[in-house]
């Protein structure tokens, strides 16, 4: 027997697998149906804004790739800053 396969489900797949500093969710609407696609950061390596919210998953994984970029560029602390002498 074939079970259907949900290309929501599998966009959600995807991108949790893409994108593993983030957790990524369907957020529920008023009426209880699926809405926006949210994702939450979890590793400051992996993004800067907290919280990025898009209506579809293609937005989101956009909105993703550039938080990876915008992490990257982001000065990193010099950790001798912090030693006590």
């Amino acid at each position: 027997m074939d079970t259907p396969v949900n290309p929501a489900d599998q966009a959600l797949a995807r991108l949790r697998e893409d994108f593993q500093g983030h957790r990524i969710w369907r957020a529920t609407r008023y009426d209880g149906r699926l809405g926006d696609w949210v994702a939450t950061l979890h590793d400051p390596k992996a993004g800067i804004d907290p919280t990025v919210i898009c209506n579809t998953a293609e937005e989101l994984r956009k909105a993703l790739t550039n938080e990876l970029s915008r992490a990257a560029c982001r000065p990193r602390p010099d950790p001798r800053k912090w030693v006590r002498r």
